[in-house]
């Protein structure tokens, strides 16, 4: 999905259009998997701006630290496809931690943060993967496309941990910003966890706002399944 022409790292951050396309096929994934997304979204985001963008870092650090989390996450694909997420976890962490601490504030030690909370997640650890995603805050306070990714990120490991209250906390930020990344996926897990808090009301006006407002989404079927059971 890399862009052919050539960037700079500030248009990269602010490009929407490679993260649409891609999250359409990201919502694909969890409308299958809705009760549990396996590997969250943040983790394939960073990859792709890795990918994108990896070549256009001019600081030598920057670029040690661009390529040690691409060979990162070759390395834990390569894994995922021999053992557990539990196992190719633990074959990165030291690479990831590794960036973190050498490369801090580097662009690539803050991508890698996003793609390091996400294996957390898939790892079963949703506590080290809010503690990363609460750090990756202030590092893309300011871009509204990565808030919302992180803001995501958050509800779904707040769920994880069946804390459905500060989940939908989460969720409603999306839902309530000005940007329209992950806004219907938001609202689609804004009726799943109200409904299992109990409150219907909010869970249908969360599934009708989808049917009203984002017409194109891919859980438009769904939302008016929601809406009929």
């Amino acid at each position: 999905m890399a862009k052919k022409k050539r960037m700079t790292r500030k248009q990269l951050l602010k490009e929407p259009d490679e993260f649409l396309t891609f999250s359409r096929r990201q919502f694909r994934f969890v409308m299958e998997h809705t009760r549990e997304a396996s590997i969250v979204l943040g983790v394939f985001f960073a990859i792709i701006i890795v990918i994108s963008g990896i070549r256009y870092f001019s600081d030598k650090a920057e670029d040690k630290a661009s390529a040690l989390l691409g060979k990162s996450m070759i390395k834990y694909e390569t894994a995922m496809k021999d053992s557990s997420s539990e196992k190719a976890y633990a074959e990165v962490e030291p690479d990831f931690h590794k960036i973190l601490k050498e490369y801090s504030g580097k662009d690539a030690a803050k991508m890698a943060r996003i793609v390091y909370a996400g294996i957390c997640y898939d790892a079963d650890d949703p506590d080290k993967a809010i503690e990363l995603y609460s750090e990756a805050t202030e590092d893309f306070g300011d871009n509204p496309s990565f808030r919302n990714i992180i803001l995501s990120g958050l509800g779904y490991a707040y769920e994880k941990k069946k804390d459905y209250k500060t989940a939908v906390t989460y969720f409603e930020k999306i839902s309530k910003g000005s940007d329209l990344l992950l806004k219907d996926e938001a609202f689609f897990n804004l009726g799943r966890l109200y409904a299992e808090l109990g409150d219907t009301e909010k869970s249908a006006d969360a599934f009708r706002k989808i049917v009203s407002d984002y017409s194109d989404s891919m859980y438009v079927e769904l939302a008016k399944e929601k809406i009929a059971g």
